[in-house]
């Protein structure tokens, strides 16, 4: 039987590469090097194409794809969101991607993206508190402390310098288990018996709990004058984590308006509610933080274009090393006008 060419191979980066990689490269190493290619797709914002991500929600979940191409390459990603699974010992959110050659339409890299997912969630929020939290922010209140929190609170550590992680869960057991992988990741972590205590000191205040409700995570009297908000538990119709006053006071910051008042914690508020895009301050075309007292909120729901940052990071990560498998995923026929006798020359020998 005919083999593959290398140009007929695809790169699959499996969930055991992908861990491979991250203990290869160091996470904050790989948490770092997220943010450096979301900086750079951020500064070329309005190369991309952008869509609100193509959602299907049910009564237990949602199952999304989220689309997007900077014209020479194309991404997407596929990822659920089922809050219900974790009482059936299943992951609240699985995923996948592929980026690809616009100019052929040839995959050039398919790879497991819920470990990736993970780490780009929590890149992003350290972007954003590079440019919107206090200056020397050093404690951060992770207030839900499910399978993001520990990669939150590395990420804050790796771009913000956080030393002290206060944590609170309503699950007990959510938090002794957050407390134990962070032990020995150079951070000061203190469990709280409460979200009240979780936030005194903090100048990050994290949100990110599962449940698809309606919900009041921080009450408006919860959250003082100068702190940063990090909240990216809200993200999709029906789900939220802040109370509507500490928005109608806070300056908010998101990736995609169309996008974020739909599924972000601004769905509690008027369509026409101002906000700020992150790439434009990023860009230096808007302004972040300008004062000592003022309360920033980052009201992220994920955004296509940080997984095609995600892709183009792991793309360029794997090569050189053993992170891969290539994966005879397309038809590669001597003539490409002649699909039907490839199949046929692949028929097994009849004994005579």
């Amino acid at each position: 039987m005919t083999q593959p060419s290398d140009k007929a191979l695809v790169p699959f980066v499996s969930v055991d590469h992908m861990m491979g990689l991250v203990h290869h490269l160091g996470i904050e190493a790989t948490l770092r090097g997220l943010a450096a290619h979301i900086e750079e797709d951020f500064l070329r914002w309005e190369s991309f194409d952008k869509t609100p991500r193509v959602a299907y929600h049910s009564d237990v979940g949602v199952i999304e794809l989220m689309p997007t191409s900077d014209g020479e390459m194309y991404g997407f990603k596929y990822v659920n969101g089922h809050p219900k699974n974790t009482s059936e010992g299943l992951q609240t959110v699985t995923a996948f991607g592929l980026l690809a050659d616009v100019y052929t339409g040839y995959p050039k890299l398919l790879t497991e993206m819920t470990l990736l997912t993970a780490l780009r969630t929590a890149a992003m929020s350290g972007v954003a508190a590079k440019y919107l939290a206090p200056k020397d922010a050093r404690v951060m209140a992770m207030i839900g402390n499910g399978a993001q929190a520990e990669f939150q609170s590395l990420a804050m550590k790796a771009m913000v310098g956080l030393e002290e992680v206060r944590l609170y869960d309503i699950d007990p057991a959510a938090t002794a288990k957050c407390a134990r992988n962070l032990a020995g990741s150079g951070l000061r972590v203190v469990p709280c018996e409460s979200a009240e205590a979780a936030i005194e000191g903090a100048d990050i205040l994290t949100t990110c709990t599962a449940d698809k409700q309606y919900a009041t995570i921080l009450s408006d009297n919860m959250v003082g004058s100068g702190v940063h908000v990090n909240a990216i538990g809200g993200d999709c119709p029906g789900k939220t984590e802040l109370a509507p006053g500490i928005l109608q006071r806070a300056s908010i910051f998101v990736e995609y308006p169309e996008q974020t008042r739909i599924e972000g914690e601004i769905q509690q508020l008027d369509p026409d509610h101002p906000v700020t895009e992150l790439w434009q301050v990023m860009a230096g075309n808007a302004e972040g933080r300008t004062s000592e007292a003022q309360v920033t909120l980052f009201d992220s729901v994920g955004f296509a274009i940080e997984d095609f940052s995600a892709l183009r990071f792991v793309r360029n990560a794997i090569e050189g090393t053993r992170f891969f498998t290539p994966l005879d995923l397309l038809a590669d026929p001597d003539d490409p006008r002649d699909l039907y006798g490839m199949l046929m020359r692949a028929a097994p020998e009849v004994a005579a």
